[in-house]
């Protein structure tokens, strides 16, 4: 359907968006009592926009802290006639200014985020600087001592490929397998003020709890030199979490994309 045409059908009509938000002020991504979440903002802003109530299925959780460029949710509206650009410019209208959708397109009613989804890419960035970024901090995990990057690069190849990632699993939510295929793990170093931004990206079908973090911070004791490269090798292998391994901070964490085969 062409973007300003009006709908007459009576037919519900499932939409799918594309969503971007400062995870910072928020208990993550799902639905909870005690916390206001990212998920119960849209709700709230698509009932005020369309005049309905719906719940919104995102591609996934993201934790408490965590930020996002690219999540993914998909409501079913009865009476939205319009086109789907203009529930776009509805739904910003009353979403807060750390929230916002980017995208928005009509899709199949049988599309579900989550299982439709093949794979998700996060970005995690730490602040390589002698001094703090006042202005981006809540964006990165600041470290001023200067990392090896060769070393980093070369521990996130034994990643790559299809594990069994117990080891890098936080425990407290268990799944069926621990088994995941990671298609990308790629160390980046990007100059920025007053130092190096480092851009850990991940990319794979799935994730477990605290997963990417995990390796975060696994990559930077390498990068401390306080263990080799190959220690990677030996985390994976070890398929075990001990208390000492170091979990990276949330704030750090984007979700940048997930992708899928065919979206409508």
């Amino acid at each position: 359907m062409k973007a300003g045409t009006t709908r007459n059908s009576n037919m519900p009509r499932k939409f799918a968006i594309t969503i971007a938000y400062d995870g910072t002020d928020y208990g993550g991504w799902q639905l909870q009592i005690n916390a206001i979440t990212i998920q119960q903002r849209l709700i709230e802003a698509i009932a005020k926009a369309t005049s309905e109530k719906t719940h919104v299925q995102g591609s996934g959780r993201t934790d408490s802290g965590v930020h996002a460029l690219g999540q993914v949710g998909a409501f079913v509206l009865q009476n939205w006639r319009h086109s789907s650009d203009k529930l776009i410019l509805a739904i910003n209208r009353y979403l807060p200014d750390d929230i916002v959708v980017r995208e928005c397109r009509e899709v199949l009613l049988a599309f579900d985020p989550i299982r439709d989804a093949r794979s998700k890419r996060y970005r995690y960035t730490i602040r390589n600087s002698k001094v703090a970024d006042v202005m981006n901090h809540r964006f990165h995990w600041w470290l001023p001592k200067l990392l090896d990057h060769s070393a980093m690069r070369e521990a996130a190849t034994f990643l790559v490929g299809t594990h069994n990632f117990k080891g890098f699993e936080t425990p407290g939510s268990p799944r069926i397998t621990t088994t995941r295929t990671v298609y990308a793990l790629e160390v980046c170093t990007v100059p920025t003020m007053d130092g190096i931004d480092v851009w850990i990206d991940v990319e794979a079908d799935g994730f477990l709890y605290n997963m990417v973090r995990n390796i975060v911070g696994t990559l930077r004791d390498v990068g401390a030199d306080r263990f080799g490269p190959r220690w990677m090798e030996s985390a994976l292998e070890s398929r075990e979490r001990n208390q000492t391994d170091l979990t990276a901070p949330a704030r750090g964490l984007c979700l940048m994309q997930v992708n899928y085969p065919v979206v409508a």
